[in-house]
């Protein structure tokens, strides 16, 4: 039997092989994987086109994934930079990368990193449409930005971030509702921009039907963005940002009668009591769509800091149901993370993912900590050092600062509760001030 897509396979009753590989990894029964793929709880990006693809599942029940962005800009465009920190990417193991180029090379860029890439990898072709033509923005054609899109699915591109749902009526929302910071969406912006300089509707909200086309075609998911995120606490929860979820909702719709897949975007800079609500209202409004956050950001005060910012909020909306979550590193709001920032943004939402997957019960989550636990009480340290997020760092850290008793470590050295209860228990002396027998 044929299939277009993996939500058209999954509606016809087909198992296909990226099912039976998101079911091996996850550890969830296969029927139940592809009854949430037939009902758009669960996506599987998998381009037709992308041979190199282990594929990932993201949505209810599964493990929380985590995204990385990258991709070259005016200010920093060399190609073989931004390939480096890809591998040290993949080699920590992350479910997805965003290319986010905006100037030069970026076709080459987005090939080679697809060609080399076992994760799902995502795109904002409105970033590429402008270098791509070498155009003023302007002056760029609503088919233009459609043929982007398609280039983007030839080269093999797995899902790609459209800001389809700020259409006119949105944008007349956002316009009577002030906001300290606008609209923070760099795709959102240049798509506002476009509208507004051309006095036209949204090419991508017109003409979503032949956007729906190219998809099928590629089996591209869509990642439908938020263009009116929040970008400082202040606006979060506000009156834009709900008027375009609605018709995420309603775009959400249309995709799946054509067997599209889709994700579904979301804050930003949300206060740390309002992430659950925000989940509620998404995955309400979005028919249990997954829902994909950047960060959030819970606070507007720590640049330098705001992968730890953005770990906070996104263990707390993993928790609530949150399913992809967007890295984000020290470098936020700053400059274009370098290699190093690139990997504390990664082990910061690993970290909140993992802490998301434990409170809502995914099965093997708290497993996981467990072992450490056990590990710990031993004073197994290379157990633990096996078992940690990050065991290059867990190591070094130990090496240099060397205990004079290898059963303790320097903070406590034989006050060590760890070694002195295990003593205690085995029915032995406890010698803290005494030198060892």
């Amino acid at each position: 039997m044929n299939y277009t897509t993996q939500m058209d396979a999954a509606k016809k009753g087909i198992i296909t092989k990226e099912m039976e590989v998101v079911s091996r990894k996850e550890n969830i029964d296969i029927e139940i994987l592809r009854e949430r793929v037939a009902k758009g709880q669960i996506v599987i990006p998998a381009n037709k086109n992308h041979k190199s693809l282990d594929a990932e599942g993201v949505g209810k029940g599964l493990k929380t994934k985590i995204n990385v962005n990258l991709g070259i800009s005016r200010d920093c465009p060399n190609v073989d930079t931004e390939l480096d920190k890809v591998k040290t990417a993949l080699d920590m193991k992350v479910e997805a990368i965003m290319d986010l180029s905006s100037f030069g090379k970026t076709e080459e860029f987005r090939k080679r990193l697809i060609n080399m890439s076992t994760a799902m990898i995502g795109t904002v072709p409105v970033y590429d449409a402008v270098g791509f033509y070498d155009k003023e923005l302007k002056d760029i054609t609503e088919k233009e930005f459609l043929d982007v899109v398609r280039k983007h699915g030839e080269d093999g591109v797995d899902f790609i971030t459209i800001h389809a749902g700020m259409n006119r009526e949105t944008a007349k929302v956002f316009k009577k509702n002030e906001r300290i910071t606008n609209i923070v969406s760099r795709g959102g912006s240049l798509l506002y921009a476009w509208m507004e300089l051309n006095n036209k509707e949204n090419p991508f909200y017109e003409y979503f039907d032949e956007l729906l086309e190219i998809c099928q075609e590629y089996d591209m998911t869509i990642s439908l963005g938020d263009a009116l995120r929040p970008g400082s606490i202040e606006d979060g929860t506000d009156g834009p940002q709900i008027a375009e979820l609605m018709v995420l909702g309603e775009l959400t719709k249309r995709a799946w009668e054509k067997n599209v897949q889709i994700i579904i975007e979301g804050p930003g800079h949300i206060q740390l009591n309002e992430i659950e609500a925000n989940v509620l209202l998404e995955k309400k409004l979005c028919y249990e769509a997954p829902f994909y956050v950047l960060g959030p950001i819970v606070t507007d005060i720590a640049p330098g800091y705001d992968h730890i910012t953005s770990a906070i909020g996104g263990a707390i909306a993993a928790s609530h149901g949150v399913d992809f979550l967007c890295y984000v590193t020290p470098a936020e709001h700053l400059r274009l993370p370098t290699l190093e920032d690139m990997k504390e943004g990664i082990i910061a939402s690993k970290i909140a993912a993992h802490a998301g997957d434990i409170a809502k019960g995914v099965p093997g989550a708290k497993e996981w900590d467990l072992k450490m636990s056990r590990a710990r009480q031993k004073l197994d340290w290379e157990g633990m050092f096996k078992l940690a997020l990050d065991e290059e760092k867990a190591r070094r850290y130990r090496a240099e600062s060397n205990p004079e008793h290898e059963d303790s470590c320097t903070m406590c050295g034989k006050m060590c509760s760890m070694r002195n209860m295990n003593r205690v228990m085995e029915g032995k002396d406890i010698n803290i001030l005494r030198a060892e027998d």
